[in-house]
């Protein structure tokens, strides 16, 4: 999961197919059996969300002409219709066929230039194209790619070797996502319960999740996920979550002491719900009322860890150490990969056969998560993303500080999150068309930048800069015209299908 995407969860809105419509292709496909419309027809598209999908009430018009009023190419609308023609129609795509990236930058097929402040989804740490990164990828694949979890590999035991020196943990578990990572620490936490009462004594099987969270999509993991419109279509989930508000300490303590929970899940920063922090208050009482009542704390970094925020690991921060930790996103640069870290008293309960996965942990994408993960603990490193963390979020309250939409500028590092009082889903959709690559977070009126940690200063400022000209956009429909040479005016549709900008 990890693009600029959206899953979907209800139907996508049909298309409305003009009599003359050269300018977009079709994006969706329609049912076989039924006539398929031209190939060059307009999306009816929604605006963009946070998460989700557009209203199913709401009957969607024609997305406007581009600022240029220039068509996509023949590739881009070959491209798109493809994809139409033979995808599960699951993502809402935004209209634009990226071909290329170099560092913080990527290209469509007619050549344009966008400035990356969405990093695939807080995924390319090392942006695009590292030369590190490729030639571990190269090398790696010339030599042993998969093997499976029969046989040892030697990347996969140096990154794990590398992992534990780096952390809390005494032993990992690699898989292949985030939601793979959270899949296997709700079976670690039942398994680690189960052991503690072999004497008969029933286990506790129940779970803590909080408010606006995010786990994955998985059968498991998406019953720790908090948002409805995700869980709904698929119910009944697994039984025994319990969601509480998110950093309501007392809630939290009273449930935890029932003797029920087997482990509590939380972010310590939350991505997909906000760009919210937790308090160390928070984390401590969980940890000190986990500890009294023999429950698992499980910190999701899958988005905020491996040196988003300026630490190593997010929870560094507030000196509160969990039972297991779950990583993904930022690990192997772009390619599949998840991880459980948890202590030896969790991983003790474990027996072989317990768990497994044929591709996790193979040599491809593990010796390219080692050059990821040398990179990131490079004396300086993880300062530098706390300092530029520090003037991006300056920049942001220096230009923005004053718009009356603005609510708060928060986050820490190079997680920020912009809250509106109104959708952000028209900014999204304006910054697009400057050239910037932005998601949205929460309800739908938080803008999320989470760029390459190796993102320059001067790259930073040329962002805020392309979002504070946007922001009239949020006045009654008003929109500035790109003042771009004609070979880079970006012709993205002012109103664009649903960004859903989560996790697995």
């Amino acid at each position: 999961m990890t693009t600029l995407q959206a899953f979907l969860t209800k139907s996508v809105p049909r298309l409305e197919v003009p009599a003359s419509s050269p300018s977009l292709p079709r994006v969706f496909g329609v049912d076989k059996g039924m006539p398929r419309p031209p190939a060059s027809v307009r999306v009816a598209s929604p605006g963009v969300s946070a998460c989700l999908v557009s209203d199913p009430k709401k009957a969607a018009a024609p997305a406007p002409a581009s600022p240029s009023g220039r068509p996509f190419s023949e590739e881009s609308k070959q491209v798109m219709q493809t994809e139409a023609d033979v995808f599960v129609r699951t993502y809402a795509r935004t209209p634009v066929v990226l071909r290329s990236g170099k560092g913080c930058k990527v290209y469509d097929v007619e050549g344009r230039e966008y400035l990356d402040m969405a990093g695939g989804i807080a995924v390319n740490s090392l942006g695009h194209s590292d030369p590190d990164w490729v030639r571990a990828v190269v090398e790696q694949a010339g030599t042993l790619a998969h093997v499976s979890n029969i046989y040892y590999s030697i990347p996969q035991v140096k990154l794990g070797r590398q992992l534990v020196d780096s952390c809390f943990a005494d032993r990992v578990f690699f898989t292949n996502s985030g939601t793979e990572a959270n899949e296997a620490a709700i079976k670690f936490s039942r398994k680690f319960q189960r052991s503690l009462h072999s004497s008969g004594k029933e286990p506790a099987t129940e779970f803590i999740a909080f408010t606006n969270c995010f786990h994955g999509r998985t059968m498991g993991a998406l019953a720790l996920t908090s948002k409805e419109q995700y869980r709904t279509p698929f119910e009944p989930l697994m039984p025994g979550a319990t969601f509480l508000e998110y950093g309501s300490t007392e809630a939290a303590v009273k449930v935890i002491q029932s003797g029920k929970i087997a482990a509590v899940f939380v972010e310590p920063i939350q991505g997909e719900g906000g760009i919210y922090s937790a308090t160390k208050e928070f984390l401590v009482a969980l940890r000190t009322a986990c500890d009294e009542a023999g429950a698992l704390l499980v910190f999701d970094e899958v988005q905020c860890g491996l040196g988003r925020t300026g630490f190593l690991w997010a929870h560094e921060a507030y000196g509160v150490y969990p039972d297991i930790m779950t990583l993904a996103k930022p690990l192997a640069g772009g390619l599949p990969i998840g991880v459980v870290l948890t202590t030896e008293k969790v991983a003790a309960s474990m027996s072989f056969g317990d768990h497994g996965s044929t591709f996790a942990g193979g040599p491809l994408v593990c010796h390219a998560a080692l050059a990821v993960l040398d990179k990131i603990q490079k004396r300086g490193f993880l300062e530098s993303v706390s300092k530029k963390g520090l003037y991006l979020k300056e920049l942001l309250t220096k230009k923005l500080g004053g718009n009356k939409h603005v609510k708060e500028v928060r986050g820490v590092g190079l997680i920020v999150g912009i809250e509106l009082d109104v959708p952000a889903s028209p900014l999204v959709s304006e910054c697009l068309n400057f050239g910037l690559l932005v998601l949205t977070a929460g309800k739908g009126n938080i803008v999320r930048l989470v760029p390459p940690l190796i993102i320059s200063e001067e790259e930073l400022e040329k962002a805020v800069e392309i979002l504070s000209k946007c922001f009239p956009v949020l006045d009654a429909g008003n929109s500035v015209t790109p003042n771009l040479p004609p070979d880079r005016t970006h012709v993205i549709p002012k109103t664009l299908p649903t960004l859903v900008s989560s996790d697995d």
